[in-house]
């Protein structure tokens, strides 16, 4: 039963433990990530205001709650790279808890409140990342991405935006997933400019050139991993 003196046992877990296990859960997605040629990975470790950033990390005010792996351009950006990537932070947390585990079995480590904090809130970290389930914001778990890449659901699939020269109009236009043109402009700079956004904002998309005639891949958009 759940005392008061069980109170300061609960702050230790909810700020310092659950912390150090977001982070080793996102770690194993930007080691992944790294892998596969991602560019531009940012790890952000709660939410809020940020409160210091150092090289790749972010961290925010509200470091104890929510966690994402954010990164661009895959070089490798098949299916079996992007499951690598969002079971990354499972098999770093499950990888983690084995060492803790045989650290304190080998009398390493003493078995104490931290020790078993780590090991049971690692296990719970594994459980609801695996668990496939929407969220209410309209992100989905690893576990849901996972089981829907693994299926290769239509939803999963990328959209691609275009940037093509119109001769006859002597204009850029910016082409949706649909081929529909967006928006048109008369530098190729503001097209690009414009593309790149709505790929970022419609994860998981490609941007493509078709100026030369051929399609060439500018730059891609996986979906981000919390």
């Amino acid at each position: 039963m759940f005392g008061i003196n069980d109170i300061p046992k609960f702050f230790l877990a909810f700020f310092l433990v659950l912390p150090v296990i977001s982070f080793i859960h996102e770690a194993g997605h930007v080691f992944f990530a790294w892998l596969m040629g991602g560019r531009n990975i940012k790890v952000t470790v709660g939410t809020g205001d940020v409160l210091f950033r150092l090289g790749m990390l972010e961290v925010r005010k509200y470091y104890f709650w929510y966690g994402l792996c954010s990164f661009d351009n895959l070089r490798r950006n098949h299916r079996l790279a992007n499951i690598l990537i969002f079971l990354g932070g499972v098999l770093f947390n499950a990888a983690s808890t084995l060492v803790a585990m045989y650290l304190v079995e080998e009398e390493v480590v003493e078995p104490g409140m931290l020790t078993y904090q780590f090991t049971y809130f690692s296990m719970y970290y594994i459980f609801f990342a695996l668990l496939p389930m929407p969220y209410p914001d309209g992100t989905y778990s690893d576990g849901k991405v996972i089981l829907d890449l693994i299926r290769n659901k239509p939803g999963i699939r990328e959209s691609i935006y275009r940037i093509t020269w119109d001769k006859e109009k002597e204009q850029w236009q910016v082409l949706d997933h649909s081929k529909t043109v967006v928006e048109s402009f008369r530098e190729e700079e503001e097209a690009l400019a414009r593309a790149h956004e709505l790929a970022q904002q419609n994860r998981p998309s490609r941007l493509i050139n078709t100026k030369s005639g051929e399609e060439v891949e500018i730059c891609n958009y996986p979906r981000v991993p919390l």
